[in-house]
């Protein structure tokens, strides 16, 4: 039989109603007359709340696909005329291929750290099973991918979005209709925000104009020359290069003030009018604006991402992206 067993906890919450959001503003103590509402605990609390909402969608998420596949597998088990178990034994059992020794020594190379010194012809069968597992996994898959065209399958779950603005800040890519807008909060100084744009690089590159990314200010407190390398960037654009200024800072191998400078140059900025800027307090309201709508929407580090209002936290691999927005795009031709 086809292994799609649902974990008892992801049906629970399937049917469990979200507490993250209450209708009234409660009141939840008091404190010699003092009130605390429902609103400033969720507000302290907020970025694990979101988290958990998250949490909760992917296992519901997860047990959905998996009664999803029971009954496509059922339907199709009873449209040949067969069991379940013989349509396992037609379309995976029948059709694993053995591993080869090359296969098979790749994984054995790839794992010797985790295998305690054991010989290779120790672990050898072990490492058969894993591969046939493994290909049957696939072969599972692509079936269930097959039968979703063949039988209408459409999911309502909704997926928890969190409203967050781009407060008319430059973007790049597709314009205001691109199906997928990103909207990132980052740290100049954070080196996963370094990595996390290379990352979008290789996004944008992707999909191009499908994508609209946004780039918000997060300097955190204890990066002492983020905030400085925003407002600088922030100056650029007011000379229209925002984005070459922003690319250069992720580029530098510093972000003291004679680098911020010397980027200014090197992308022959107006000096006098970069240092005039740079020197006031021009674009302080501005990064205070982004660090405080990040904070509502839960960001508590950097970087985070809101991918059509999906949040992902964190220096997240270039798959990450692709599966959401992939996801996107295909509820968006719906």
């Amino acid at each position: 039989m086809f292994n799609y067993v649902a974990p008892l906890l992801a049906l629970f919450l399937l049917a469990a109603p979200s507490q993250t959001v209450q209708a009234a503003d409660e009141t939840l103590a008091t404190v010699d007359g003092t009130v605390i509402k429902r609103s400033e605990l969720e507000k302290m609390i907020r970025p694990q709340l979101i988290e958990m909402e998250n949490n909760r969608y992917q296992l519901m998420r997860s047990a959905l696909e998996t009664l999803i596949a029971q009954e496509l597998l059922k339907k199709e088990a009873a449209a040949r005329g067969i069991s379940e178990g013989e349509l396992e034994k037609a379309e995976v059992t029948s059709k694993l291929e053995p591993a080869t020794d090359d296969e098979i020594s790749k994984v054995f190379e790839a794992n010797k750290a985790q295998l305690g010194g054991a010989a290779f012809e120790e672990v050898k069968p072990r490492i058969e099973e894993f591969l046939a597992d493994q290909q049957a996994r696939t072969l599972r898959t692509d079936l269930v991918i097959e039968l979703r065209k063949k039988y209408a399958t459409k999911v309502m779950l909704e997926v928890p979005r969190i409203k967050v603005s781009d407060a008319g800040r430059a973007a790049r890519g597709g314009g205001k209709n691109a199906p997928i807008q990103i909207i990132a909060f980052s740290d100049y100084e954070c080196p996963y925000c370094r990595l996390a744009e290379d990352t979008l690089e290789q996004v944008l590159e992707k999909y191009g104009d499908k994508i609209r990314y946004v780039l918000r200010d997060y300097p955190l407190p204890f990066h002492a020359k983020a905030r400085d390398a925003a407002r600088a960037a922030r100056c650029a654009g007011d000379q229209g290069k925002f984005w070459d200024y922003s690319d250069a800072l992720w580029k530098s191998e510093g972000l003291d003030k004679e680098q911020l400078d010397a980027l200014a140059d090197k992308l022959e900025l107006d000096r006098k009018k970069f240092d005039g800027c740079l020197a006031s307090d021009k674009h302080n309201a501005g990064v205070d604006e982004d660090l405080a709508a990040g904070a509502e929407v839960g960001v508590n580090g950097t970087p985070a991402f809101f991918v059509n209002g999906r949040m992902l936290s964190g220096a997240q691999p270039m798959e990450n992206f692709v599966t959401l927005i992939d996801e996107e795009l295909a509820s968006s031709s719906n």
